[in-house]
């Protein structure tokens, strides 16, 4: 016997992955670079040089036992210390090394917090588009899930919805700013507006709503765009973040969660995440990376090749007829399938080895989402393609 929920999930990839296998395979038939694969978000810039340097020199000078040893289960202080300093010298953060919980990415703290915020009835709400594996780490956590339904076209927060949205079960409301899938990132005004709804309602209700703030690609912002530091807006806040987009990382698998002091008992849900993530098994984030993390946290990415990439496309798609959210953030486009269809659309891009995702997974159906974190001659290599198909329907 097996349990049928984890055998579905298990067995039946997202879309993502199955499109990410399928340029795998295509690539061996006719090419790498014939297969134009904007699928699967995995940086193509490589990580800096420092953090490079950094691991040979704890390679060199740190002794085996040390470095490869356990640490403590929420952390090296010495890593949660680093990482606390710079969020005051950015954010003026207020936070201490006891408010940091170490995690191997993002997607493992996401699990951890829900987990932790999981009460009998609770609900959890995302704003669409989102990330499509908010549903199953909401249910895994026994949580049930809702999301907001998309402000077409710009993607900022649609107030309305959200707060006919907002009943007395609802426990959080997960923020992905900068956006993935859509590359939005929500103004100050818009989160500041968002704060005062969350207070107003948590009033009514008598118990905190928390923002879960997942943020990967808070560095990744373009242009003029401001990517505001949500405690600072909301003390009931959440944040959730990787290393992995940052500095290149996405298969180190490290990161944290930070439960600021200030937030709605704070000790409590720093104690019910721990406790939530053993539950899972975790028993400490890999050693070395948390020591390389401690020497690295100050880095910054260079963003000069995703920029290019971001309007070298999106001028090339809206040049030809798209529709398309300009991105301010992240590395992701987000464009509305010429013919309604996301999923026909996806099929028949996929027939030229063209690979994009439908929005059916991000709650946004009729619209694709594109990785432009790939080469800049994937990029102009598949325009001819997107003229093709645009000319076709």
């Amino acid at each position: 016997m097996v349990n049928a929920d984890a055998y579905e999930l298990g067995t039946n990839r997202s879309c993502i992955r199955e499109l990410f296998e399928y340029g795998l395979m295509r690539a061996r038939v006719v090419g790498k670079d014939q297969v134009y694969d904007f699928s699967l978000g995995n940086p193509c810039i490589p990580a800096p040089e420092e953090v490079r340097q950094t691991i040979e020199t704890l390679l060199r000078e740190t002794d085996s036992l040390t470095l490869h040893g356990y640490t403590s289960a929420v952390g090296d202080y010495e890593t949660r210390q680093a990482i606390a300093d710079d969020l005051n010298r950015r954010f003026d953060a207020h936070a201490q090394a006891e408010d940091l919980f170490i995690t191997c990415g993002a997607a493992p703290g996401l699990c951890a917090v829900l987990g932790g915020l999981s009460v009998p009835g609770g609900k959890v709400l995302a704003l669409a588009p989102y990330f499509p594996e908010y549903k199953p780490f909401t249910l895994g956590a026994g949580l049930e899930f809702d999301d907001v339904k998309a402000d077409v076209p710009a993607f900022q927060i649609p107030f309305d919805a959200l707060k006919e949205a907002l009943t007395p079960n609802v426990v959080a409301l997960i923020v992905n700013s900068p956006n993935n899938p859509a590359g939005t990132v929500y103004t100050r005004q818009t989160l500041s507006r968002l704060s005062a709804l969350l207070t107003e309602k948590a009033a009514e209700f008598g118990h905190p709503i928390y923002i879960i703030s997942d943020e990967p690609y808070r560095e990744l912002v373009y242009g003029d765009a401001k990517v505001s530091f949500i405690p600072k807006l909301y003390k009931d806040t959440i944040v959730c973040y990787s290393y992995s987009k940052s500095l290149s990382l996405p298969g180190e698998r490290i990161g944290y969660v930070y439960v600021p002091s200030a937030a709605s008992d704070s000790k409590a849900v720093y104690g019910a995440v721990a406790g939530a993530a053993r539950k899972m098994g975790h028993v400490c984030a890999p050693s070395l990376w948390q020591k390389v993390i401690a020497r690295c946290t100050a880095l910054r990415p260079d963003l000069l090749s995703y920029d290019r990439n971001r309007r070298a496309l999106y001028e090339g798609l809206t040049e030809m007829g798209y529709t398309v959210a300009k991105p301010e953030g992240a590395f992701y486009l987000f464009v509305k399938a010429p013919n309604g269809d996301s999923i026909a659309f996806s099929r028949l891009a996929k027939s030229h080895d063209l690979l994009i995702v439908p929005g059916e997974g991000f709650g946004c159906a009729g619209w694709v989402r594109l990785c432009y974190c790939v080469s800049y001659d994937t990029i102009m290599g598949s325009l001819p393609i997107f003229k093709k198909l645009m000319d076709t329907l």
